[in-house]
Order: C-alpha cells, then sequence, then structure tokens
C-alpha cells in the first residue's frame, strides 16, 4: 500500500516518541513468555499432549494438562480450556450461570456489562427466553464514578443483600471499557475491589469479564484475588493461533460450579472430546504474550497518529494499558464508516470488502465491524467495530504483528483525510 507524505512522516514521528514505551511492552511480554515456558516445562508438555480424542473424550491428557498450564498461568487454584466454547459471551454465560441461582443478586460494580450479556443477564431481550431474569437472578448495576469503584455504592449494596440473610452471590466486573467511554481497569484496581469486598461479604465471588486483558499485564485477576476470570481464546490468550474456544479459571470450587453448566452435573471436565483442536491452543498460549505485545504497540500508534490528527482518544498515547482496546471518537458516522473501511483495506483478509452497519445478533444498536481476519472473528487479529450511537466512538484492537497493524493504522488514517 502507499501512503501519503503526511500520514509517513507522522507514523516516524510517533515511533520515535513511542520507543521508551514500546522496551515496557517488550519487558512485560518477557516476563509473561517466561511464565509460560516455566508452566509447560512443570508440566512436562510432550508432542503426545497434542494427540486427539473423540466421542466422549475420556481420559484426555493433553486437555488436562492444558488446564493445569492454564490455572498456572492465571495464578488460579483451577481452570478449564475448550474449543466448544464458541466465544466470550458463551464463556461468561457459562460463569454465571455455574454460580447463580434462583433468589441470588448478581451486582455489576463497573457500570454496564459488554451489550451481549445484556440478554443473558435479562436487561434487554424478551421474557421467556432463558435469561438469569428467566430464572429468578436479581440484578443491580453500579457505575464507576470518575473512572474508579464507587465504594460507598459497593458497600451499601453488599450490606443491604447480608441483612436480608444471604451475600450479594457474584460480585461482577468487566476489565475493559467494552462499548463504554471509560477507562480499563488495571489488575491492581480490581485487587482492591477484591480485598474491600472480602472484608465486607466474604462469600461473595468476585466475577471477572477478563477479554481483551489477558498478558498486558504481568498478573492476571485471579492473582489478586479474584473467585472467577473469563475470556475468548480468539483475543489475547490464542495468540492468534486458537481458531475457537474460551477459558475460565479460578478458585476450585467456582471453577466446579461452571465446569457443571459447561457439560453436566456429575460429568463436568471428565469429557470433551478435543478432536484435534488441543495443539492450537497450546501453542496458542505459548505465543500469546507476544502476540498481545504486538497489537499493545499498534494500539499505541493508533492513539498517537489520531490524538494528532485532532480526534479524541483513548487511552493517550503516553498512558500504560491494561487491554489492548483503544477508541478514537470519530464524532459521526459518516466518519466512523471511513475509520472501520480504511482498517478492512489495510488486513491481510477480504481487503477488498467494505464493511457497512447492520443489526448484528445480541447487540442494542446497528455496528459496524471491520475484520480481515484468518479467524472469523478474531479480535487480537486486525479488528475494528463500533455501535452507530453518538458519539460514534471506533473501538479498535489487535494487530498479529506490529507490522501489519501499523499498515492497517496508516490505511486508517488516510480514509479519515479523505
Amino acid at each position: 500500500m502507499q501512503f501519503s507524505q503526511k500520514i509517513t512522516d507522522l507514523a516516524r514521528e510517533a515511533e520515535r516518541a513511542l520507543a521508551p514505551i514500546f522496551a515496557e511492552i517488550d519487558e512485560v511480554s518477557y516476563q509473561n513468555t517466561n511464565k509460560v515456558m516455566d508452566a509447560f516445562r512443570e508440566h512436562r508438555v510432550a508432542a503426545t499432549n497434542f494427540d486427539t480424542t473423540s466421542g466422549y473424550g475420556y481420559d484426555d491428557r493433553g486437555r488436562d494438562v492444558l488446564d493445569r498450564i492454564w490455572a498456572d498461568v492465571m495464578g488460579a487454584e483451577a481452570a478449564f480450556v475448550r474449543h466448544q466454547i464458541v466465544n466470550g459471551t458463551q464463556a461468561l454465560t457459562i460463569g454465571l450461570f455455574g454460580l447463580l441461582r434462583p433468589g441470588d443478586l448478581m451486582c455489576s460494580i463497573a457500570g454496564k456489562p459488554y451489550d451481549t450479556l445484556e440478554e443473558v443477564i435479562g436487561i434487554a431481550g424478551e421474557p421467556g427466553n432463558g435469561s438469569l431474569a428467566d430464572f429468578g437472578v436479581r440484578y443491580k448495576q453500579i457505575d464507576l464514578k470518575d473512572d474508579a469503584f464507587d465504594f460507598e455504592a459497593i458497600a451499601e449494596a453488599l450490606n443491604a443483600e447480608l441483612t436480608l440473610g444471604k451475600p450479594v452471590k457474584v460480585a461482577f466486573i468487566q476489565r475493559s471499557k467494552g462499548y463504554l467511554n471509560r477507562k480499563t481497569l488495571t489488575v491492581d484496581e480490581i485487587g482492591g475491589a477484591v480485598s474491600f469486598i472480602k472484608s465486607i461479604s466474604p462469600e461473595t465471588y468476585v466475577v471477572v469479564d477478563n477479554c481483551y486483558g489477558e498478558f498486558t499485564e504481568t498478573r492476571e485477576p485471579c492473582a489478586v484475588g479474584a473467585d472467577m476470570i473469563i475470556g475468548s481464546l480468539i483475543k489475547n490468550p490464542g495468540g492468534g493461533m486458537a481458531e475457537t474456544g474460551g477459558y475460565i479459571a479460578g478458585n476450585a470450587r467456582a471453577v466446579e460450579l461452571a465446569s457443571y453448566r459447561l457439560t453436566s452435573v456429575g460429568c463436568g471436565l471428565e469429557v470433551g472430546a478435543t478432536i484435534g483442536q488441543t495443539k492450537n491452543m497450546y501453542k496458542g498460549l505459548f505465543y500469546a504474550p507476544h502476540t498481545t505485545a504486538q497489537a499493545l504497540k499498534t494500539a499505541h500508534l493508533a492513539a498517537y497518529m489520531f490524538e494528532a490528527l485532532g480526534f479524541n482518544v483513548e487511552p493517550k498515547w503516553s498512558e500504560r494499558r491494561s487491554d489492548i482496546i483503544q477508541t478514537v471518537i470519530t464524532g459521526s458516522p459518516d466518519l466512523l464508516c471511513r475509520f472501520c473501511q480504511g482498517i478492512q483495506k489495510g488486513s491481510p483478509v477480504d481487503s477488498f470488502v467494505t464493511p457497512m452497519p447492520w443489526a448484528m445478533p445480541g447487540y442494542t444498536n446497528e455496528v459496524i465491524m471491520a475484520a480481515g481476519a484468518f479467524t472469523q472473528g478474531a479480535s487480537i487479529e486486525l479488528s475494528a467495530d463500533g455501535p452507530m450511537r453518538e458519539p460514534y466512538t471506533a473501538f479498535f484492537q489487535g494487530g498479529l504483528t506490529y507490522e501489519s497493524g501499523k499498515i492497517g493504522i496508516m490505511s486508517a488514517a488516510e480514509a479519515m483525510l479523505e
């Protein structure tokens, strides 16, 4: 692709300014890679771990060893990772339905969850579809206050439920901004919330939607006390290799309860054929710290360039990050479409396609999505999307390599200037 001199010079300027930050990202990638490799060595990964199973999948050693590796890497007591999980929303659904029972209260303490969870919870969609609300699970939402947890409101909610003789069953935290214009929560901030909640209501499960955040820091939320973390393999932890799947990690009892929703009560993690997907999940985890670092560098570059072009961005180019998402407030439906179309044009797959807004299943607004990816919907690959509502924010993420991510960003910048 050929770019204007203005865009070429701006990208070079950005890289000079970002050099110290890129070095810090590489150090985090090194530490996380070391952690992954230690887990591989500890659990004696061998070529036989990649053997496939069929049918019930009994005695699948590769699957079971990968679960133990995943727990170690996530700082958890237990974990499972399965190709049968179709996306992050299903992984979250498995975890929430595993923990919550009729009459329980789920309290989202970081504001509204991601759009696709609204129908799962029952705050959107048709009654009777099988949401948590249909099963008698109650829901309360506490918004962030000045981009931080509102501890006063959280304490009030916890104590109100305790006076009824039972704890808030699940305190839910979405680490990433999702489709909200707010900052992403750091692992330290999540740890502070966990400690606060446990000091008032020790029996409350703290569940973290960890999507987009894995390997951006040297610790995951389980390391600071979260009872369950949940994510998708076609985002950070699949490293661009896993073609589908999701994971749940956390304390042993929470993971066990989730496993009964994954398969059935009594079967749990004893069943589930891997049908040839195990190697890609191992390989994806091995690549994940490095691939996430590439996506982080691409996000910093995007922030610098679009801020220099006069757009509001979050985070700013010099800010450290706890997820791979970069937002660009375009201010109009036309510019949002141009941004996504520029990303698509700069992608390795389907570069000739022009994305347009459409009514995607599970979303309350029309959404435009650019994803010229080898794996459909893989957010760790170069992608951008946004709901067609004010202020028309583009949510950009991914980049399997920094070089390809840079080309995509420059393509989007050219499209915005045309």
